[in-house]
Protein backbone atom coordinates (compact mmCIF):
# COMPACT_ATOMS: atom_id res chain seq x y z
CA UNK A 1 0.00 0.00 0.00
CA UNK A 2 0.97 3.32 -0.96
CA UNK A 3 -0.59 6.88 0.50
CA UNK A 4 -0.20 10.14 -0.26
CA UNK A 5 0.23 12.93 2.03
CA UNK A 6 -2.12 15.05 0.06
CA UNK A 7 -5.85 14.29 0.92
CA UNK A 8 -9.07 16.00 2.44
CA UNK A 9 -11.61 14.91 4.87
CA UNK A 10 -14.83 16.17 5.96
CA UNK A 11 -17.74 14.74 8.50
CA UNK A 12 -20.74 16.06 9.99
CA UNK A 13 -22.13 14.84 13.25
CA UNK A 14 -24.65 15.83 15.82
CA UNK A 15 -23.07 15.85 19.08
CA UNK A 16 -25.93 17.11 21.93
CA UNK A 17 -27.64 20.01 21.09
CA UNK A 18 -24.79 20.73 18.53
CA UNK A 19 -23.87 19.79 15.30
CA UNK A 20 -20.09 19.83 14.12
CA UNK A 21 -18.39 20.20 10.62
CA UNK A 22 -15.15 19.01 10.83
CA UNK A 23 -12.71 19.95 7.59
CA UNK A 24 -9.10 18.40 7.35
CA UNK A 25 -6.55 19.24 4.71
CA UNK A 26 -3.70 17.60 4.30
CA UNK A 27 -0.49 18.53 2.12
CA UNK A 28 3.49 17.25 2.01
CA UNK A 29 5.69 17.96 5.12
CA UNK A 30 8.94 16.25 6.50
CA UNK A 31 7.13 15.66 9.98
CA UNK A 32 3.60 16.27 11.65
CA UNK A 33 2.99 20.06 11.56
CA UNK A 34 -0.47 20.93 12.60
CA UNK A 35 -2.89 24.08 12.20
CA UNK A 36 -6.07 23.42 14.53
CA UNK A 37 -9.14 26.55 14.42
CA UNK A 38 -12.06 25.05 16.93
CA UNK A 39 -14.42 26.90 19.26
CA UNK A 40 -13.18 27.91 22.29
CA UNK A 41 -15.06 25.34 24.58
CA UNK A 42 -12.86 22.88 22.88
CA UNK A 43 -9.86 23.80 24.13
CA UNK A 44 -9.85 21.46 27.30
CA UNK A 45 -9.46 18.68 24.51
CA UNK A 46 -6.92 20.13 22.51
CA UNK A 47 -4.32 17.71 23.15
CA UNK A 48 -6.52 14.57 22.64
CA UNK A 49 -7.73 16.22 19.53
CA UNK A 50 -4.06 16.78 18.20
CA UNK A 51 -3.23 13.60 19.59
CA UNK A 52 -6.07 11.60 17.92
CA UNK A 53 -5.16 13.48 14.45
CA UNK A 54 -1.12 12.96 15.24
CA UNK A 55 -1.96 9.11 15.22
CA UNK A 56 -4.76 9.07 12.68
CA UNK A 57 -2.49 10.40 9.44
CA UNK A 58 0.92 10.33 10.76
CA UNK A 59 3.28 13.24 8.91
CA UNK A 60 2.28 15.70 6.85
CA UNK A 61 1.01 19.60 6.84
CA UNK A 62 -2.26 19.40 8.34
CA UNK A 63 -5.01 21.88 8.66
CA UNK A 64 -8.25 20.94 10.68
CA UNK A 65 -10.86 23.12 10.94
CA UNK A 66 -13.91 22.29 14.02
CA UNK A 67 -16.92 24.56 13.71
CA UNK A 68 -20.24 24.42 14.55
CA UNK A 69 -22.94 24.26 11.85
CA UNK A 70 -25.66 26.55 12.37
CA UNK A 71 -28.82 24.82 12.56
CA UNK A 72 -31.89 27.63 13.45
CA UNK A 73 -32.62 26.50 16.81
CA UNK A 74 -31.68 29.24 18.94
CA UNK A 75 -29.03 28.50 21.76
CA UNK A 76 -28.31 30.26 24.97
CA UNK A 77 -25.29 32.41 24.93
CA UNK A 78 -22.40 34.09 27.09
CA UNK A 79 -21.21 38.00 26.88
CA UNK A 80 -17.74 38.31 27.69
CA UNK A 81 -18.30 41.51 29.46
CA UNK A 82 -14.73 41.89 30.37
CA UNK A 83 -13.68 41.70 26.58
CA UNK A 84 -16.16 43.93 25.74
CA UNK A 85 -14.97 46.80 27.75
CA UNK A 86 -11.05 46.53 27.19
CA UNK A 87 -12.24 46.37 23.17
CA UNK A 88 -14.26 49.48 23.47
CA UNK A 89 -11.45 51.06 25.45
CA UNK A 90 -8.97 50.80 23.28
CA UNK A 91 -11.35 51.24 19.95
CA UNK A 92 -12.71 54.73 21.20
CA UNK A 93 -9.02 56.09 22.54
CA UNK A 94 -8.00 55.09 19.11
CA UNK A 95 -11.13 57.17 17.40
CA UNK A 96 -10.63 59.56 19.17
CA UNK A 97 -6.90 60.05 18.72
CA UNK A 98 -8.04 60.12 14.50
CA UNK A 99 -10.97 61.50 14.74
CA UNK A 100 -13.43 59.10 13.99
CA UNK A 101 -17.19 58.89 14.86
CA UNK A 102 -17.38 56.64 18.07
CA UNK A 103 -21.14 56.28 18.08
CA UNK A 104 -21.81 52.59 16.81
CA UNK A 105 -18.66 50.92 18.44
CA UNK A 106 -20.77 48.63 20.09
CA UNK A 107 -22.39 46.96 16.99
CA UNK A 108 -18.66 46.64 15.55
CA UNK A 109 -17.66 44.90 19.15
CA UNK A 110 -19.90 42.74 19.19
CA UNK A 111 -18.31 40.75 16.09
CA UNK A 112 -14.84 40.49 17.28
CA UNK A 113 -13.76 36.91 17.90
CA UNK A 114 -14.64 35.39 21.71
CA UNK A 115 -16.52 38.45 23.04
CA UNK A 116 -19.81 36.32 22.30
CA UNK A 117 -19.29 32.63 23.09
CA UNK A 118 -22.12 29.52 23.38
CA UNK A 119 -22.60 29.12 27.10
CA UNK A 120 -22.42 26.19 27.47
CA UNK A 121 -18.46 25.37 28.74
CA UNK A 122 -17.23 21.95 27.59
CA UNK A 123 -18.42 18.59 26.30
CA UNK A 124 -19.69 16.02 28.95
CA UNK A 125 -17.55 12.00 28.57
CA UNK A 126 -20.38 10.90 26.62
CA UNK A 127 -20.34 13.70 23.73
CA UNK A 128 -16.71 13.86 23.73
CA UNK A 129 -16.73 10.06 22.92
CA UNK A 130 -19.31 10.83 20.03
CA UNK A 131 -17.21 13.94 18.82
CA UNK A 132 -14.30 11.74 19.02
CA UNK A 133 -15.64 9.10 16.67
CA UNK A 134 -16.42 12.22 14.04
CA UNK A 135 -13.24 13.39 13.75
CA UNK A 136 -12.03 9.69 13.33
CA UNK A 137 -15.08 9.89 10.39
CA UNK A 138 -12.77 12.73 9.12
CA UNK A 139 -9.30 11.57 9.04
CA UNK A 140 -10.63 7.98 7.54
CA UNK A 141 -12.35 10.21 5.19
CA UNK A 142 -8.97 12.04 4.09
CA UNK A 143 -6.81 8.26 4.58
CA UNK A 144 -9.16 7.14 1.70
CA UNK A 145 -8.31 9.98 -0.51
CA UNK A 146 -4.91 9.41 0.34
CA UNK A 147 -4.82 6.39 -0.61
CA UNK A 148 -6.41 7.01 -4.10
CA UNK A 149 -3.78 9.41 -4.35
CA UNK A 150 -0.93 6.95 -3.44
CA UNK A 151 -1.93 4.03 -6.12
CA UNK A 152 -0.94 7.34 -8.71
CA UNK A 153 2.24 7.86 -6.87
CA UNK A 154 2.81 4.04 -7.12
CA UNK A 155 2.22 4.06 -10.72
CA UNK A 156 4.50 6.86 -11.27
CA UNK A 157 7.10 5.30 -9.13
CA UNK A 158 6.92 1.65 -10.92
CA UNK A 159 7.39 4.36 -14.51
CA UNK A 160 10.70 5.98 -13.20
CA UNK A 161 12.06 2.87 -12.32
CA UNK A 162 11.50 0.86 -15.17
CA UNK A 163 12.89 3.62 -17.06
CA UNK A 164 16.04 4.26 -14.93
CA UNK A 165 16.66 -0.11 -15.50
CA UNK A 166 16.22 0.17 -19.15
CA UNK A 167 18.83 2.56 -19.91
CA UNK A 168 21.07 1.05 -17.40
CA UNK A 169 20.46 -2.14 -19.89
CA UNK A 170 21.48 -0.20 -22.67
CA UNK A 171 24.55 0.91 -20.21
CA UNK A 172 25.39 -3.04 -20.22
CA UNK A 173 25.34 -3.49 -23.68
CA UNK A 174 27.63 0.04 -24.18
CA UNK A 175 29.79 -0.93 -21.86
CA UNK A 176 32.07 -3.66 -23.17
CA UNK A 177 32.51 -2.07 -27.01
CA UNK A 178 34.14 0.89 -24.92
CA UNK A 179 37.43 -1.44 -24.70
CA UNK A 180 37.91 -1.34 -28.44
CA UNK A 181 37.32 2.29 -28.96
CA UNK A 182 39.71 3.09 -26.33
CA UNK A 183 42.22 -0.03 -27.94
CA UNK A 184 41.88 2.06 -31.37
CA UNK A 185 42.08 5.67 -29.77
CA UNK A 186 45.45 4.84 -28.34
CA UNK A 187 46.74 3.31 -30.23
CA UNK A 188 46.10 5.86 -32.73
CA UNK A 189 47.64 8.62 -31.18
CA UNK A 190 51.07 6.69 -30.17
CA UNK A 191 51.28 5.74 -34.21
CA UNK A 192 50.57 9.39 -35.06
CA UNK A 193 53.07 10.83 -32.22
CA UNK A 194 56.14 8.28 -32.39
CA UNK A 195 55.44 6.06 -35.08
CA UNK A 196 54.02 2.58 -35.28
CA UNK A 197 57.63 1.07 -34.39
CA UNK A 198 58.48 3.24 -31.50
CA UNK A 199 56.76 2.31 -28.66
CA UNK A 200 56.61 -1.60 -26.52
CA UNK A 201 53.43 -3.06 -27.41
CA UNK A 202 53.39 -4.70 -23.71
CA UNK A 203 53.65 -2.18 -22.35
CA UNK A 204 50.41 -0.53 -24.37
CA UNK A 205 48.48 -3.93 -23.03
CA UNK A 206 49.83 -3.22 -19.57
CA UNK A 207 48.41 0.43 -19.47
CA UNK A 208 45.34 -0.73 -21.34
CA UNK A 209 44.34 -3.07 -18.60
CA UNK A 210 44.96 -0.56 -16.12
CA UNK A 211 42.87 1.87 -17.72
CA UNK A 212 40.30 -0.13 -18.33
CA UNK A 213 39.92 -1.24 -14.71
CA UNK A 214 39.95 1.92 -13.44
CA UNK A 215 37.02 2.88 -15.55
CA UNK A 216 35.13 -0.67 -14.92
CA UNK A 217 31.70 0.31 -13.96
CA UNK A 218 30.65 -3.41 -13.46
CA UNK A 219 30.56 -3.17 -9.52
CA UNK A 220 28.08 0.38 -10.03
CA UNK A 221 26.00 -1.76 -12.53
CA UNK A 222 25.50 -5.04 -9.58
CA UNK A 223 24.70 -1.96 -7.07
CA UNK A 224 22.17 -0.26 -9.00
CA UNK A 225 20.02 -2.88 -9.78
CA UNK A 226 20.03 -3.92 -6.26
CA UNK A 227 18.92 -0.50 -5.30
CA UNK A 228 16.29 -0.56 -8.26
CA UNK A 229 15.11 -3.86 -6.96
CA UNK A 230 14.66 -3.03 -3.42
CA UNK A 231 12.93 0.23 -4.07
CA UNK A 232 9.86 -1.72 -5.87
CA UNK A 233 10.11 -4.38 -3.02
CA UNK A 234 9.27 -1.60 -0.11
CA UNK A 235 7.02 0.29 -2.73
CA UNK A 236 4.97 -3.26 -2.70
CA UNK A 237 5.11 -3.60 1.16
CA UNK A 238 2.18 -2.90 3.56
CA UNK A 239 3.27 -0.71 5.64
CA UNK A 240 1.79 2.47 4.27
CA UNK A 241 4.52 4.77 6.04
CA UNK A 242 7.49 4.40 3.62
CA UNK A 243 8.32 7.77 2.28
CA UNK A 244 11.33 8.43 3.90
CA UNK A 245 12.55 5.03 2.97
CA UNK A 246 11.69 4.91 -0.36
CA UNK A 247 13.85 8.94 -0.48
CA UNK A 248 16.71 7.46 1.13
CA UNK A 249 16.74 4.48 -1.27
CA UNK A 250 16.91 7.45 -4.52
CA UNK A 251 19.35 8.42 -2.75
CA UNK A 252 21.37 5.48 -3.11
CA UNK A 253 20.30 5.02 -6.60
CA UNK A 254 20.99 8.34 -7.82
CA UNK A 255 25.10 8.15 -6.66
CA UNK A 256 25.55 4.71 -8.68
CA UNK A 257 24.11 6.43 -11.51
CA UNK A 258 26.36 9.42 -11.07
CA UNK A 259 29.80 7.21 -10.20
CA UNK A 260 28.35 5.55 -14.00
CA UNK A 261 28.60 8.84 -15.36
CA UNK A 262 31.85 9.78 -13.93
CA UNK A 263 33.56 6.62 -15.18
CA UNK A 264 31.77 6.40 -18.93
CA UNK A 265 34.09 7.99 -20.99
CA UNK A 266 31.60 7.49 -23.80
CA UNK A 267 29.03 10.03 -25.42
CA UNK A 268 26.48 6.75 -25.52
CA UNK A 269 26.25 5.97 -22.07
CA UNK A 270 26.57 9.67 -21.37
CA UNK A 271 23.21 9.76 -22.52
CA UNK A 272 21.90 7.44 -20.70
CA UNK A 273 23.39 8.54 -17.60
CA UNK A 274 21.23 11.85 -18.41
CA UNK A 275 18.19 9.61 -19.22
CA UNK A 276 18.49 7.87 -16.42
CA UNK A 277 19.13 11.30 -14.16
CA UNK A 278 15.93 13.02 -15.79
CA UNK A 279 14.10 9.73 -14.31
CA UNK A 280 15.77 9.78 -11.40
CA UNK A 281 14.25 13.94 -10.17
CA UNK A 282 10.78 12.82 -11.70
CA UNK A 283 10.98 9.95 -8.65
CA UNK A 284 12.79 12.05 -6.02
CA UNK A 285 9.66 14.89 -6.50
CA UNK A 286 6.91 12.15 -6.33
CA UNK A 287 8.38 10.77 -3.16
CA UNK A 288 8.23 13.96 -1.46
CA UNK A 289 4.42 13.42 -1.43
CA UNK A 290 4.51 9.91 0.07
CA UNK A 291 3.50 9.09 3.34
Amino acid sequence: MLKSMTGFGRAERAVGDKTFLIDIKSLNGKQFELQLKMPAFLKPFEFQIRKVLSEGLGRGTVDCNISLKETGSAKPITINTDLVKAYHHSLRALSEELGLETGDLLNTIIKLPEVITPSSETLTDAEWQQFEAALNAAIDALNEHRADEGRSLRADLELRIRNIMEQQAAVNELAPLRQGKIRENITKILEEQVGKENYDANRLEQELIYYIEKIDISEEQVRLTNHCDYFTTVLNEEDPNKGKKLSFILQEIGREINTTGSKAYDHSIQKCVVQMKDELEKAKEQVLNVL
